[in-house]
């Protein structure tokens, strides 16, 4: 059994609590159950299910720490993992950020659990993965996909009284859709909490769409170009540019928030004060967890107003050295936008490229965010608000602090998932002025 009731996963930790010797002791239980189905050459290759659970326990005498986890519960096993922690704290030296186990924490439950996500079947799935086969079969195109499902809990105690517990649900579906001579390809993906707004035989036809329409692809010179960026496109950009925003790391001169001469940006107009993002636990379309990974509370945060910095990280001991108070780590991030699609950002552009996905996205130079990746899986030029034909991709070094600077339009917010990413996002298309393309790509 990997999913525990609030009162299984409470006993569990109390005891664990209980037995500790330590001067403090924080334990962490989480299990999920998860279904899954791979396709690929319009075939499903494997469907699988994932049950599992384990717990960590971390303890320290003064300024010693020690961590150790388990998967099995009984009581023997119980203290066996304590005193093991126990062990390993006595053995390591001296943390010199040393931190004490958070107090007692007022969390507020969010809605991240549904219960039409917590019910799919192995059937379901599979209706999933034949709705992306059969059409795509049906038109001389080769589909490769996934579709997962989840529903796990989080609990979480420590020695001066804290506690949390919550369920949540989650599915994730991506599909790349080929031509079968391999010069086309089409993709698209979905995240979502709630299984009943996912529409697998519509969504399949985007990415059939587009591999149709990016065969016999024209290079392009790169150089600089308006582009409307897909809020798949642009999430992992933005995802990465999350990163500078750590109160040590700006005020240490290593993040683009850094200010010459020592001191961060918090507070500068950095960005087009079209510019808004916020992180809220409680969002209707992308709840996460009231609480981060170090227990605290998470709180509704402004992150960008109007392109002014709102908000920059404080670690409990970076907090605690400057002055500061520490809050909960944001879990999502919700861009503000406007009621335009993708298409209709299409429709008011004169000349520019359509960017369906970046890819291998990493980074070239943390104090400007400069990044470098690829587009992938469908672009288009575009000319007079027509998709006029497919290019091929480019290699960009651009950064999102730029990006967000060039801003000409922005479009309708929607939920899109990174494995890469920490953050749940709610993200627009978004229309770019002088994207920097440096090179050709002969990937589709």
């Amino acid at each position: 059994m990997s999913m525990y009731t609030e009162e299984q996963a409470k006993a569990i930790l109390d005891k664990v609590i209980k037995l500790s010797k330590a001067d403090q002791c924080s334990a962490t239980l989480s299990g999920s159950n998860g279904g899954n189905i791979r396709y690929a050459l319009n075939s499903v290759s494997t469907s699988g299910y994932v049950s599992d659970a384990d717990l960590a326990v971390e303890v320290a005498f003064g300024k010693k720490t020690g961590t150790a986890t388990i998967n099995t519960f009984d009581d023997t096993s119980l203290e066996n993992v304590v005193r093991r922690a126990e062990e390993l704290a006595k053995l390591a030296p001296d943390n010199p950020e040393f931190v004490p186990a958070i107090e007692k924490q007022a969390y507020k439950a969010s809605n991240t659990f549904l219960d039409k996500t917590a019910a799919v079947t192995p059937e379901y799935r599979a209706q999933v993965a034949a709705a992306c086969i059969e059409p795509c079969r049906k038109d001389k195109l080769v589909a490769a996909g996934f579709f997962s499902d989840t529903q796990n809990f989080s609990a979480i105690a420590n020695s001066k009284g804290n506690f949390g517990y919550q369920k949540s649900t989650g599915m994730d579906f991506t599909c790349t859709v080929r031509t079968d001579d391999g010069h086309g390809s089409g993709w698209v993906a979905r995240n979502l909490a709630d299984v009943s707004k996912f529409d697998a035989k519509s969504d399949i036809q985007t990415a059939i769409r587009k591999a149709k329409g990016s065969v016999d692809a024209k290079a392009l010179e790169p150089g600089k170009y308006t582009v409307i960026m897909e809020p798949a496109a642009t999430a992992g950009l933005i995802s990465f540019m999350m990163f500078g925003f750590d109160a040590r790391q700006a005020d240490e001169g290593r993040s683009f928030l850094s200010k010459k001469g020592g001191g961060n940006k918090l507070g500068e107009k950095l960005f087009d004060e079209r510019v808004s993002i916020h992180a809220d636990p409680w969002d209707v379309d992308a709840a996460v967890l009231p609480w981060d990974n170090d227990g605290l509370a998470r709180e509704r945060t402004s992150i960008v107003t109007q392109g002014k910095i709102d908000y920059l990280h404080y670690s409990r001991y970076w907090a605690q050295k400057q002055g500061k108070k520490a809050i909960g780590q944001p879990g999502n991030l919700i861009m503000v936008g406007g009621d335009k699609s993708t298409m209709d950002l299409v429709k008011g552009t004169k000349k520019g490229v359509l960017v369906t996905r970046t890819w291998y996205i990493r980074m070239v130079d943390p104090q400007t965010v400069l990044l470098t990746g690829l587009t992938r899986d469908g672009t288009f030029y575009i000319e007079n608000g027509e998709i006029k034909y497919p290019i091929k991709n480019f290699r960009f070094n651009e950064s999102p602090a730029i990006m967000l600077n060039n801003i000409e339009e922005i479009g309708k917010p929607v939920r899109v998932g990174d494995d890469e990413s920490p953050f749940v996002m709610m993200i627009p298309p978004m229309k770019i002025r002088d994207f920097t393309f440096t090179s050709l790509s002969d990937a589709v």
